[in-house]
């Protein structure tokens, strides 16, 4: 049985929707926060062998509860391996891992991303962010790259002040000819108010479904370029009581990301 609109809030929205896009038998590298949130919730729903790798080195554990750091013991709790960032990137760099999730301050219709600055000044920004940390590295082995953020024409922009990391470039077949691994890119874009992929031929942005509540045209007005639409827009199923009873008593009990 759906949860009613009034039952859940847009955080909860965001990662069940993520959890739903990673497969059974497939590997994501995760960090802390809506990411792990969503790893831990399809591991305990749909996909109950889904292998979640952390950045800093824990390969395979079976989580107690949500980790604070991509560091925190937690995240090799009884893990297959406690590995380094090394043996994390290696793995990412021979195809192993299939998804990940990343974020940024900006993003771009190509799935560009923009962790590093806002601003023309590389030297005097008017914002500096923390930069890359593996990001870059993620986007650019993993077979499909996601961000989870809100839907916000500050975040969604035409130009990117600064690339840190790169999506589909400047779209078409420009990442492959960068020398990436052909066909590992930006797959969703999933934020408080749509689920987004990208058209095959011209890599930019398009709404696959909008979340209850909401129509293309909130979506639209708070992006800063235009999105392609799918030809047949859905919306996006609301999250199960089964799936809101997981995420809120055993995935994350304390409500340190859902409670946002």
């Amino acid at each position: 049985m759906a949860a009613t609109y009034q039952d859940y809030n847009e955080m909860e929205m965001m990662i069940t929707a993520a959890a739903r896009e990673l497969e059974d038998n497939t590997i994501v590298g995760v960090g802390t926060g809506a990411p792990c949130a969503a790893a831990m919730l399809a591991q305990k729903t749909s996909a109950p062998n889904l292998v979640i790798m952390f950045e800093a080195g824990g390969i395979d554990p079976i989580l107690p509860e949500m980790p604070i750091t991509v560091g925190d013991s937690r995240t090799y709790f009884r893990a297959t391996k406690a590995g380094s960032m090394a043996d994390i990137m290696e793995a990412g760099a021979r195809g192993m891992i299939d998804y990940t999730f990343l974020g940024g301050a900006q993003i771009d219709m190509y799935g560009n991303l923009n962790s590093t600055m806002v601003g023309s000044d590389h030297q005097h920004p008017k914002v500096r962010f923390p930069g890359s940390g593996g990001a870059n590295d993620f986007a650019s082995f993993c077979w499909r790259m996601m961000v989870i953020t809100p839907q916000d024409k500050r975040r969604f922009v035409e130009k990117l002040d600064f690339l840190t990391t790169p999506g589909w470039l400047k779209g078409g077949d420009s990442r492959e000819k960068s020398g990436l691994a052909p066909g590992a890119g930006p797959y969703r874009i999933i934020t408080n108010m749509a689920l987004m992929d990208f058209e095959p031929q011209s890599k930019r942005m398009r709404v696959i479904s909008v979340n209850p509540g909401y129509t293309f045209r909130d979506v639209q007005d708070n992006c800063g370029f235009e999105l392609l639409k799918a030809a047949e827009i859905r919306e996006t199923k609301a999250p199960s009581e089964l799936e809101l009873k997981v995420l809120r008593e055993e995935v994350d009990p304390y409500g340190f990301i859902i409670g946002r």
